[in-house]
C-alpha cells in the first residue's frame, strides 16, 4: 500500500504544480487571475517592499537548501526516499501560493512601451521564456525533476539511479535553458512596474547565486565529464563564435 500512496502523492504534487505554473504565468504577465504582481500600492512603501523581499527570500532559502545533498541526507530519515522530490515540490509549491496571496503592489511605472511591434516582440518573449521553462525540463527527465521517476522506481521495486550525463537539444549550447526560460519570462513586459522589477531583478539575482551551488554538486555527482561541459558551454545564452576546445583525455 505505501507504494500506491507514494506515487499517489508524487503524481499529486505534480498535477499541484502544474497549477501553480500556469497561475504564476498569468499573476506575472497580469491577465485572467485575480491577484498579479502590478497594481496599485495599497501598503506603505516599507511594508511592500518588507513583505515582498521576505517572501522571496524565504522561497531562495527553501529551493536552495532542500536542493543539497547534505540536506537531504538528513530529510531522508523522516520522508521516505522515493516521495523526497515530490515533497520539495509540494513546498515550493506552498511557497510559491503564499507569494500569490501575499504579494503587495508597489505601484510606480519603470518604464511603459506604447509601440505596437516593440509590445509584440516583448510579449513574445515573455511567452517564450514561460514556453522554455516546462520544455527545456523535458530535455532532461522531467519526471526524475519532479520525483515522479523516483516514486515510479519504488513502486517497482527497483532502486533509484541518478540519471546518466548528457547534453541533449538546447542543452548542447548552454547549460541552463531553463534558467534562461525563467529570465525571459521575468523581464520580458511592456509595462514594468516597481514592483515587477523587484520581482524580476531579486530571483535573477537568486538564479546567478543558486546556479554556482547546483553546478558544484553537478561536478561532485559527475566528475570530469561536467567539468569539461561547464568549461566549454556557457550557462545562459548561446556563444555567437564557438570557442575552440580541446576534449578532455579518455583514459
Amino acid at each position: 500500500m505505501k507504494r500506491y500512496l507514494i506515487v499517489g502523492y508524487a503524481l499529486a504534487c505534480w498535477v499541484m504544480f502544474l497549477g501553480v505554473f500556469a497561475y504564476a504565468c498569468a499573476f506575472v504577465g497580469g491577465f485572467l487571475v485575480p491577484t498579479t504582481l502590478d497594481g496599485p500600492r495599497s501598503d506603505p512603501l516599507w511594508l511592500a517592499l518588507g513583505v515582498n523581499v521576505g517572501l522571496i527570500a524565504v522561497f531562495g532559502l527553501q529551493h536552495s537548501v532542500m536542493a543539497r545533498q547534505w540536506f537531504k541526507r538528513w530529510w531522508t530519515r523522516f520522508v521516505h526516499p522515493a516521495a523526497e522530490r515530490a515533497t520539495y515540490v509540494l513546498v515550493s509549491n506552498l511557497l510559491v501560493i503564499l507569494l500569490f496571496w501575499q504579494w503587495r503592489p508597489m505601484g510606480g511605472v519603470v518604464w511603459h512601451v506604447e509601440h505596437e511591434v516593440g509590445r509584440i516582440v516583448l510579449w513574445t518573449l515573455f511567452a517564450a521564456g514561460w514556453l522554455l521553462v516546462p520544455l527545456a525540463s523535458f530535455m532532461t527527465d522531467h519526471f526524475d525533476l519532479f520525483g515522479l521517476r523516483q516514486a515510479w522506481l519504488h513502486f517497482k521495486g527497483e532502486p533509484y539511479r541518478p540519471l546518466p550525463f548528457k547534453t541533449r537539444a538546447l542543452y548542447k549550447s548552454v547549460r541552463h535553458p531553463l534558467y534562461t526560460g525563467w529570465i525571459l519570462a521575468f523581464w520580458s513586459t511592456p509595462h514594468m512596474t516597481v514592483s515587477h522589477l523587484l520581482f524580476a531583478a531579486l530571483l535573477t539575482a537568486y538564479i546567478f547565486v543558486a546556479v554556482r551551488f547546483e553546478e558544484r554538486d553537478l561536478k561532485g555527482l559527475y566528475g570530469e565529464d561536467y567539468e569539461h561541459y561547464s568549461r566549454t558551454t556557457p550557462r545562459f545564452a548561446p556563444r555567437v563564435i564557438p570557442r575552440k576546445t580541446t576534449a578532455p583525455a579518455r583514459g
